[in-house]
C-alpha cells in the first residue's frame, strides 16, 4: 500500500532535494575550501594579503588530489587563490565559474609569494569543517563552513561576530536563519514519493539529466584524466568488451567523471555535495532510459528515486566518510534501472541489497582522477544488481551484514561508513600525507 503524501510533506520533500541537488563546477571540496575565501575576502572588504585554511582531515583529503576548473593545476592553494581573486560567495559551488587566465596567473603569483596556508584542524569530530582567516592592511576576516559544502556556520570581521548559527541574534539584532529539519525518510517513502508525486512537481529534476549528460558527451570530445570513458567507446576495446547497453551505460559515466576529476570547466549537477554521486545517479539512469524507450514520466521518476535514495542513505551516513560515495549513488541507480526495467518496490529493494552485500567496504583515498575507476566498478554493479533483482534474486540475511529490513541493511553500510572506518580513514590520510 502506498503512503499518500499531503501537499505539505511533498513540498518538503521536494525543498530537500533542491537543497541536495544542485550545480558545482569542479570538486566539491576544494570549491567549498574556495567558497568560505571568498565568503570571508568579502567580508575583509579589500584583497588579502594572507589566507590560512585550517581543515578537516576528510577535506583534506578530497582536495589533495583533484584538478581545479580552469587551471592545469590541483590542490588547495590554486582554489584558495582564486576564491580571494575571483570567487563570489553567491555562486556557492559555481564559485570558481569567473576564473580565466589572468586570474591564474595571479593565483600562482600569490602561491610563489607564499601568501597561502593550508593546516589541518585538530580536536574536532565534524568530517566537513572548513575555516577561512583572511588579512590585510591590519585588519582580518574569518569564514566557517561545516557540515555541508555551503553551510556557513560563522562570520566574523576584526572579532566582531557578524553571523553564526549559534548566536541569539545577529549584529543587526535580527534571529539567525533556523536550521532546516530534513524530513524522514525511508527507502518505502522514497518509493512511495517517486511514483506518486504530480509529475510537474518533479520535473526539475531533468535539469540533472541536462547538465550531467553534457559532462559526458563533452568529456567524450577531450582527452580527461585516465579516459577512461573514452576506453568504452573506442573500436579496439569494444572488440574486448563489446557495445553493449551495460558498457554504454559504464562508459558514459565514467566519462563524466573524468572530466570532472581532471579540473574541467564544465558544470554538473551535484547530489548531497559530490559532483560524482550526482553523476553516478543520473548518468546511468538516463542512458538505461534513453536505450529502452523510457517515456519523460518514466525518466523522471526513475531520477526522482535514484536521487532521492542517495539522499536517504546519506543522511545517516553523514557528507564525508571513509566509504567511496560511489557505492551510495550506484545504489540510486541501480533503483532507477530496476524501476525502468519494470521493478516495483519488493525488486527495488532487492537491488539496494545486492549493491550493499557487493560494494559495502569500498575506501574513499581522496578526489582525483582514478574516481573514475570506482564509478566503473560501482556503476557496474548497480547493472548486475538490477538484473539480478528482476530475477528474484537477493542476498539472504544470513549472509553478511544484509538484514531482511532493507532499511536496516542500509543503516548496517553506513554505521560501518560512519564509525567502523574512522580508523581507516586517518590511516588513509597519513598514507596520502607520507608520500
Amino acid at each position: 500500500m502506498n503512503y499518500t503524501f499531503t501537499a505539505e510533506e511533498r513540498k518538503d520533500i521536494i525543498a530537500l532535494m533542491n537543497r541536495e541537488i544542485v550545480p558545482a563546477i569542479g570538486c566539491t571540496e576544494p570549491i567549498a575550501v574556495a567558497l568560505c575565501v571568498a565568503k570571508a575576502t568579502e567580508t575583509l572588504g579589500c584583497r588579502p594579503e594572507r589566507i590560512e585554511a585550517r581543515l578537516s582531515a576528510n577535506v583534506l583529503k578530497n582536495a589533495m588530489g583533484v584538478g581545479i576548473p580552469g587551471t592545469g593545476m590541483t590542490g588547495l592553494p590554486i582554489a584558495m587563490a582564486l576564491g580571494a581573486l575571483v570567487g563570489r560567495s553567491e555562486y556557492e559551488l559555481e564559485v570558481l565559474k569567473d576564473a580565466d587566465a589572468k586570474a591564474v596567473e595571479e593565483g600562482k603569483k600569490m602561491i610563489e609569494e607564499r601568501r597561502i596556508d593550508v593546516d589541518l584542524k585538530y580536536n574536532i569530530t565534524e568530517k566537513l569543517y572548513i575555516e577561512i582567516e583572511v588579512s590585510a592592511g591590519g585588519a582580518s576576516a574569518l569564514a566557517i563552513i561545516s557540515g555541508g559544502h555551503s553551510r556557513f556556520v560563522h562570520v566574523s570581521r576584526c572579532g566582531q561576530t557578524l553571523f553564526s548559527l549559534d548566536a541569539p541574534a545577529t549584529s543587526e539584532g535580527e534571529a539567525p536563519v533556523a536550521e532546516v529539519k530534513d524530513p524522514e525518510l525511508t527507502l518505502k517513502r522514497v518509493w512511495d514519493f517517486a511514483m506518486t508525486a504530480p509529475l510537474e512537481e518533479l520535473e526539475f529534476i531533468l535539469e540533472a539529466k541536462r547538465l550531467n549528460m553534457n559532462a559526458a558527451n563533452m568529456s567524450l570530445q577531450g582527452d580527461y584524466g585516465h579516459a577512461i570513458g573514452k576506453l568504452f567507446r573506442a573500436e579496439s576495446e569494444r572488440n574486448i568488451m563489446g557495445d553493449t547497453l551495460h558498457c554504454q551505460i559504464v562508459g558514459m559515466t565514467t566519462a563524466a567523471c573524468d572530466a570532472r576529476m581532471a579540473g574541467a570547466m564544465i558544470p554538473v549537477m551535484s547530489n548531497s555535495g559530490s559532483g560524482n554521486q550526482g553523476l553516478t545517479s543520473t548518468v546511468p539512469v538516463v542512458v538505461y532510459g534513453e536505450q529502452t524507450g523510457a517515456s519523460e514520466e518514466q525518466m523522471i521518476r526513475a531520477l526522482i528515486l535514484s536521487h532521492l535514495t542517495v539522499i536517504y542513505i546519506k543522511q545517516s551516513l553523514g557528507r564525508l566518510s571513509a566509504l567511496c560515495g560511489c557505492v551510495v549513488a550506484a545504489t540510486g541507480s541501480s533503483c532507477g534501472i530496476t524501476y525502468l526495467m519494470g521493478g516495483g518496490y519488493q525488486e527495488v529493494t532487492f537491488a539496494v541489497k545486492n549493491m550493499i552485500a557487493n560494494l559495502a567496504g569500498m575506501i574513499c583515498d581522496g578526489a582525483k582522477p582514478s574516481c573514475a575507476m570506482k564509478c566503473a566498478s560501482g556503476v557496474s554493479t548497480a547493472v548486475v544488481s538490477a538484473l539480478m533483482a528482476m530475477h528474484s534474486r537477493c542476498v539472504k540475511s544470513v549472509e553478511g551484514i544484509i538484514d531482511d529490513d532493507v532499511d536496516k541493511s542500509i543503516r548496517n553500510l553506513t554505521d560501518i561508513g560512519r564509525d567502523a572506518m574512522t580508523q581507516t580513514d586517518a590511516m588513509i590520510l597519513r598514507i596520502m600525507t607520507s608520500k
